[in-house]
This record gives C-alpha cells, sequence and structure tokens, in this order.
C-alpha cells in the first residue's frame, strides 16, 4: 500500500519549485470544460457577461458599489436596488444590463394562452327516465343507433338514440352498474359493477356468455382496446386488470395504484393503456410488459375522469382540483383547464372532433371547453327532475354520440338528457369571451 501511494502521489504530484499544477492536467480540464460549454450552455453563451479576472474583495466591492451609485442616479434608487437583486449586470447605466446565467436559464412560470375558435352554443334536446336509481355508465354502439346506460337500480337498460324509446332491459348484475363498453367487432356488451362482477353480454340472444372473475372490490370502470381482443377493468382493490376477451383468462395486473382506480383509456398507440386513481395520480401503462411507463402526480386530488382525444395525441384528466391536459408520449403536462373553483368536482369528460371538451361536476354544472385554448365558452346548470332532492344533480357519465353533434349525460336525478348544438347561435350573437391577459400556468 506504501508504494501505491508514493507512486500515487509522484503521479499527481505539482511540478517541483512551484504550485502550479500539471500542464497535461490543465489542458485535459480546459478542453473538457469548453466541451460542456458548447453542448450544454451553447443557445446562451453570448447572452453572458464576459469574463472578469479575479481581483480583490475591495476591488470588486468598489466597483459594484460604483455601478448601483451610476443606477441609482439614473433610475433611482429603488430601481437600482431591485435591479442588484435579480442579479442584473450592472455595469453601466447607458447600455442594456447581460442578463446573468440564472436570468438567461430562467424559463417563464406562466405563458399566454392562445385564441379560442368560436363554437356553437349547446341546448337542452330530450329527458330520458326509466331508472329507478343514478345513472352511473353509458356507452354508444358503433353504429350510432342506440346506447346503452347503466344504473344504481342494477340494471341495464339500451335507449334508440334518435327518439329516446327503450329498446331493452338487461338484469344480472345485483349492485350499481358503473361501467359499460361495447365492442366494435364483436356483438358483445361489457359490463362492470360493484357487486365485483365483470359481464359480457351476446346482443344477438341478450344473455351473458362470460364472467372474469378476480377483482376483490368493486368495479368501477371498462375500456377495451381498439385493435386487440383485450379488456381492461379498474376497481376499488387499487389495480387494473387485462383480460383476454375470448378465453377469460388474466393477462396482467396492473399494480402500482394506492386508491381505486376510477378511470381507464385504452390506446392502439404507446402507452396502450391509460389510468386514473383516487391516489390522485395517474398512470401510463406499457400493456406488452404489463409495467408503468410514467407516474404523473400533478393533481392533488383523486382523479376522476380521463378522455383521450379523437385525433391529436393527447389525453385530459379530471379531478376536484383541478382539469389538465397532457401530451401521451411521456405524459408531458401541456396545460390547465381554470375550472373557477378548487372544490369543484369533476365526475366525467367527453370531447367531439371538433374540439369540444365537456366536463360534468358533482354540483350539476356542465362545462364546454375549446381543447385547443383550455377557454370555457359555455356554462350552464343541469335542472333536477321534479321531486327530486337539490343534492342529486350530479352529472355522472357522459359521452359524445359519434357523429359529435349530440352529447348525452347520465345524472343523479335518475334521468339521462340529451344535448345538441343551438342552430340559431351565431359568432354575433354569441361572441367568445376571452382575456388576451390571462395567463396559464406552469404546472
Amino acid at each position: 500500500m506504501t508504494r501505491s501511494f508514493e507512486h500515487t502521489q509522484a503521479l499527481f504530484r505539482p511540478v517541483p519549485g512551484g504550485d502550479d499544477e500539471v500542464p497535461a492536467f490543465v489542458a485535459g480540464r480546459d478542453r473538457h470544460r469548453a466541451a460542456k460549454v458548447q453542448g450544454e450552455y451553447a443557445l446562451v453563451a453570448d447572452a453572458l457577461p464576459p469574463a472578469v479576472p479575479p481581483s480583490s474583495k475591495q476591488t470588486r466591492a468598489a466597483s459594484k458599489r460604483k455601478a448601483v451609485e451610476a443606477v441609482s442616479t439614473e433610475l433611482g434608487p429603488v430601481a437600482a436596488k431591485r435591479t442588484a437583486a435579480e442579479g442584473t449586470s450592472l455595469s453601466a447605466p447607458s447600455t442594456a444590463a447581460a442578463p446573468s446565467l440564472a436570468v438567461a436559464l430562467r424559463r417563464p412560470d406562466r405563458q399566454a394562452r392562445a385564441e379560442p375558435a368560436w363554437h356553437p352554443q349547446w341546448k337542452l334536446k330530450r329527458v330520458i327516465s326509466g331508472h329507478l336509481g343514478w345513472v352511473r355508465s353509458i356507452a354508444v354502439e358503433p353504429g350510432n343507433q342506440w346506447f346503452a346506460t347503466g344504473a344504481a337500480d342494477r340494471t341495464i337498460k339500451v335507449w334508440d338514440l334518435a327518439s329516446g324509446v327503450l329498446k331493452l332491459t338487461l338484469t344480472g348484475h345485483i349492485n350499481t352498474v358503473r361501467g359499460l363498453a361495447i365492442s366494435p367487432r364483436h356483438p358483445y356488451l361489457f359490463s362492470a359493477g360493484e357487486d365485483k362482477t365483470v359481464k359480457c353480454w351476446d346482443l344477438e340472444t341478450n344473455q351473458v356468455v362470460r364472467h372474469y372473475h378476480g377483482h376483490m372490490s368493486g368495479v368501477y370502470s371498462v375500456a377495451l382496446h381498439p385493435t386487440l381482443d383485450v379488456l381492461v377493468t379498474g376497481s376499488r382493490d387499487s389495480s387494473a386488470r387485462v383480460w383476454d376477451m375470448r378465453t377469460k383468462k388474466e393477462i396482467h395486473i396492473l399494480g402500482g395504484h394506492d386508491g381505486a382506480v376510477s378511470s381507464i383509456v385504452c390506446q392502439a398507440a404507446d402507452p396502450q393503456v391509460l389510468t386514473g386513481s383516487m391516489d390522485s395520480t395517474v398512470r401510463l401503462w406499457d400493456l406488452a410488459a404489463g409495467k408503468t411507463m410514467a407516474t404523473l402526480t400533478n393533481h392533488k386530488k383523486g382523479v376522476r375522469a380521463l378522455v383521450a382525444h379523437p385525433t391529436e395525441f393527447t389525453f385530459a384528466s379530471g379531478s376536484a382540483d383541478a382539469m389538465k391536459k397532457w401530451q401521451c408520449s411521456g405524459g408531458q403536462f401541456l396545460d390547465n383547464f381554470d375550472t373557477g373553483s378548487k372544490d369543484n368536482i369533476v365526475n366525467c369528460l367527453a370531447i367531439n372532433a371538433d374540439d369540444v371538451m365537456v366536463s360534468g361536476h358533482d354540483d350539476g354544472q356542465l362545462r364546454f371547453w375549446d381543447w385547443s385554448s383550455g377557454c370555457c365558452f359555455q356554462s350552464m346548470r343541469t335542472i333536477n327532475q321534479p321531486g327530486s332532492l337539490d343534492g342529486e344533480a350530479a352529472i355522472f357519465a357522459s359521452t359524445f354520440d359519434h357523429s359529435g353533434s349530440r352529447l348525452i349525460t347520465c345524472e343523479g336525478d335518475k334521468t339521462i338528457k340529451v344535448w345538441q348544438e343551438d342552430a340559431n347561435s351565431t359568432p354575433e350573437t354569441h361572441p367568445v369571451v376571452w382575456d388576451p391577459d390571462q395567463l396559464r400556468e406552469r404546472y
């Protein structure tokens, strides 16, 4: 060990007779610094002040005092103190001050919003009654001819989309039906309920043909993969399970959430599964590996709703504290939707191809948003059915039909409401209310 220590000292000892470093080491250090500056600070290198040779403390203090006195003479003492506090160069009052490294690399905390596009107003078209409990879930048939709803009365009802006439009632669940999904490639309807069951209904015989067993608590959400014969369900047991639609086998258990999985979105490209949970997080999943690709923790309260844009590779999430827009690849945060209140609980989200997003709230509010700018262009409060309580005004589920021209909402007063665009609304009668000075938050 002694020889090794002496050999190391001989290699890295400074040049004899002086305090200078080894010339080879100095050259290597300079090359490393030059490469680092070129690679990481090339964009702001020109904005930095020139290097000042080291001087004594007294010289530096005197130069700074003179610079402050010069700026205070021209701008006043308050502006000079603010300028000094921000770290701006005080070299001369007549020339533009060169920013420091922190100022040059600073990212703006808030950015200006884009001007929203004009959208026609929406109005109530029809109220459908028939359920005996809160209506909690909805799905529209791919042919756009009928839709199905599930409620707390443990039934699934099928309605004609054009007339609102009841066509069929399916019974089999023993608790609230919380999720519905209709396959675009098979004549199957999938339902999930608080009775811990997931059922597959054959729409040709109106019978249950498959059961998917495995969840340990109530199942709150269900989604179908757009290209694979795969079913994904989210439960109160904090897990999302991936099922083979035909063999009923459990492919993956997507574990990692600490709360109930209340919403699921499936898409063809990675991340193929997105889950929102009451633990206030959103997870992006690698379906092939069954592992988490990213965890989004920007929300402060439980995430109750997720919706993917039909044409863009983006999605939105809604909770009791905020509504946020994300990039699907990597989960990059894009924007906030200003709900106006931190206690305005968002129960459901829906979006159509015209960039109109709708949020249904727990207090009965229905808000229409411009997707690109995040501007709310219409807000209304639903009207309760006569005889229902004021607390039953909640909107639990919503969806657009496949044409995007009709909106269907499921509400706590046991009714289903159909909304459509107002043909009489014009940019002159309902102009866009937009504040160009409004800024959007960074997170």
